[in-house]
């Protein structure tokens, strides 16, 4: 079984001893709150006022004589309708210009996926552009003209989002930015009565039974770079190569890009301004063999880049620059194919800043990352639909792989496919059992495929490739992955309803539900628990199927929790959608497998067999499968064991 995770650390830091007179009764009696007073708060920046009933500050406020390190702060907040505010916390703030910080844009609200975002300042530099997707930014439906509250749940490199009522966290932050670290705490809201904060508190609460999530930099990425001194954005023509005498004065420093292959430059430089910025950034690629070669790449927010002095690419990635709503995230969104000649490469970006955060992003589109005995076997065809699940029988020594249609306008209309495919990799029968509405997970038990269709699950004879039942789920959301366990009993998951079913006996039973398995998706019985993937918290979890015991086994962090396999050694195989193996073993450890990232190739619901060392992968959207040897897990495993 997964441990359960509970790090207190040597020591829980939220010392408040200013604050002792602050204390009220609450349901917990831990909890501070802070009067909008003087002694209180640094309110130079802010005004006191009175907001629907209530004693409210707006602007800018700092706890005077906290310093916190782990624990709970929140606050109520009130929004006017229509308003474009940005009401936020700070946490462990170093200054007014180093700290972490949550805010909220309620004009996105409810219709985008950055209503909330996290985001550390460095230098003064509020990077949010360097700053998104999953455990950095989240939707959510904001209430306006009344009081909610806004919660942040710190401990470690961890930090969770709560919103109003929902026991739910909103916004999971996997790896604070600013690492391990203690400082004060402040809000932050304009001064213009268009957002409001009442009755702050913070208690020294650790509740977060959550192990670390499992981070892995992405496999190509240029990590190690130079950075020039900032100028003036009108002191560098970005049509040319910066001449000899900018680049010997530059007052170059060592710089490392973020764990996701980012380099924030507010790291190591800080604004000159409100004058638009520019700074100098260079790095070395060595090349075995001259030629081009097709990189990812990310700017904030425009760009030159160089190689070997010339210019080979010119963006402006700015906000507002390609339609008002555009927003200017730094990310591999964009692709460039860079002229290396054999041996060493000079590569120097040119970037101008004028607000949002400024950095970059390079790595290499042919990369594939993979442990020691880890190696791609075959390729078939992209023949497939979208390949969504594979399965395999050992009584036909076969794969059976789901067809799935995204881009049918009814989901619901069976004609779908089931296809069959050899250890080799050979396509044996494309359409091996049709007729099938747009089929999603896969199992195997006793010579029956099992199979997720949108309505309920369809049972396929294999010997006969025929269809001899269809159990209907009334009431489904997003049926998706489907195991079978020893006795028969049949578990699907529900990923839009946040619910697992049961099917025993003919007789389908709501057998979960809930925020402890929000967004279920790839489920496996192993060893008298049901394992699944809750991409609700990005963890991996075990429910013991007699007691229905729920416990973390592992946190993968951002990412699509899509297949899960047993890996025939007592630990698990588990992929994300987007790209990423994992093995976590029987101890909790997680390590990577397979990262094909960078080649853009999805790893969906896999199929893996031990006794061949093959892992069977649908490529979704490329419309492939493809085989991946594995060396035999207990092989991978010395090879991949720590020293």
């Amino acid at each position: 079984m997964g441990r359960v995770w509970r790090r207190l650390g040597p020591a829980v830091v939220c010392s408040l001893v200013a604050l002792a007179s602050s204390r009220v009764a609450s349901a917990d009696d831990a909890t501070l709150i802070v009067p909008f007073t003087p002694d209180r708060w640094d309110l130079t920046r802010a005004t006191v006022v009175e907001h629907l009933g209530r004693t409210a500050v707006m602007g800018t406020a700092f706890m005077k004589g906290v310093e916190f390190e782990n624990g709970v702060v929140e606050c109520d907040v009130a929004i006017a309708d229509g308003a474009r505010t940005y009401p936020g916390l700070l946490f462990r703030t170093q200054s007014a210009h180093d700290f972490e910080r949550v805010y909220l844009r309620p004009h996105r609200s409810p219709l985008h996926d950055d209503v909330v975002q996290y985001v550390a300042a460095f230098n003064g530099v509020d990077s949010w552009q360097l700053y998104n997707g999953r455990g950095r930014t989240s939707g959510a439906t904001l209430p306006t003209a009344r009081w909610f509250r806004l919660r942040i749940e710190v401990l470690g490199t961890q930090a969770r989002v709560f919103l109003a009522d929902d026991p739910s966290p909103v916004l999971v932050v996997g790896e604070l930015e600013r690492g391990q670290s203690r400082g004060g705490l402040g809000i932050s809201t304009a001064s213009d009565g268009t957002a409001f904060f009442s009755n702050c508190a913070v208690r020294p609460d650790v509740s977060m039974a959550v192990p670390p999530p499992a981070l892995a930099t992405p496999p190509g990425i240029v990590s190690e770079w130079d950075v020039s001194s900032p100028l003036a954005r009108r002191e560098i023509e970005f049509d040319e190569y910066p001449h000899a005498c900018m680049r010997a004065n530059a007052g170059w420093v060592r710089a490392t890009v973020r764990r996701d292959g980012i380099l924030d430059i507010s790291r190591v430089r800080g604004r000159r301004g409100s004058e638009p910025d520019a700074v100098m950034a260079r790095t070395t690629i060595r090349a075995r063999h001259a030629g081009p070669r097709k990189y990812w790449i990310g700017y904030s927010d425009e760009v030159a880049i160089f190689v070997n002095g010339q210019l080979v690419f010119q963006g402006d990635n700015s906000y507002g620059a390609r339609g008002a709503a555009f927003l200017g995230i730094v990310g591999p969104f964009d692709a460039v194919t860079l002229p290396l000649r054999e041996g060493d490469n000079e590569v120097l970006f040119a970037l101008g800043e004028s607000s949002g955060g400024w950095g970059l992003l390079l790595q290499d589109a042919n990369a594939v990352g993979h442990a020691p005995g880890v190696e791609r076997a075959w390729t078939t065809t992209a023949d497939f639909l979208v390949p969504e699940s594979a399965a395999y029988d050992p009584g036909t020594n076969a794969f059976y792989v789901s067809n799935y249609e995204a881009y049918t306008p009814s989901r619901t209309t069976p004609r779908q496919f089931i296809s069959k495919v050899s250890p080799v990799g050979q396509v044996q029968v494309l359409e091996w059992v049709s007729g099938l509405a747009n089929p999603t997970g896969l199992a195997v038990r006793n010579g029956t495929l099992y199979a997720v269709e949108r309505t309920g699950i369809t049972e396929i004879d294999i010997a006969t490739a025929s269809i001899t039942r269809r159990t209907p789920i009334a009431g489904a959301g997003l049926l998706n992955d489907i195991a079978v366990a020893a006795n028969g009993d049949v578990y699907v998951s529900d990923s839009r309803a946040d619910r697992i079913y049961r099917v025993a006996g003919g007789r389908v039973e709501e057998w979960m539900s809930g925020p402890a398995i929000a967004s279920p998706n790839g489920v496996l019985v192993q060893r008298g628990r049901l394992v699944v993937g809750t991409n609700g918290d990005g963890c991996v979890k075990a429910v013991d199927l007699a007691s229905r015991r729920i416990e973390v086994v592992a946190n993968l962090g951002a990412g699509l929790i899509d297949g899960i396999a047993d890996d025939g050694a007592g630990g698990l195989l588990v992929s994300h959608n987007e790209g990423r193996l994992w093995r976590i073993a029987p101890d909790g450890e997680v390590r990577t497998v397979l990262d094909t990232t960078a080649i853009r190739m999805s790893i969906a619901d896999f199929a893996y067999v031990p006794s061949l060392g093959l892992a069977v992968i649908p490529t979704f959207t490329a419309g492939r499968v493809i085989g991946y040897r594995v060396g035999g897990v207990p092989s991978f495993i010395a090879a991949n064991r720590k020293p």
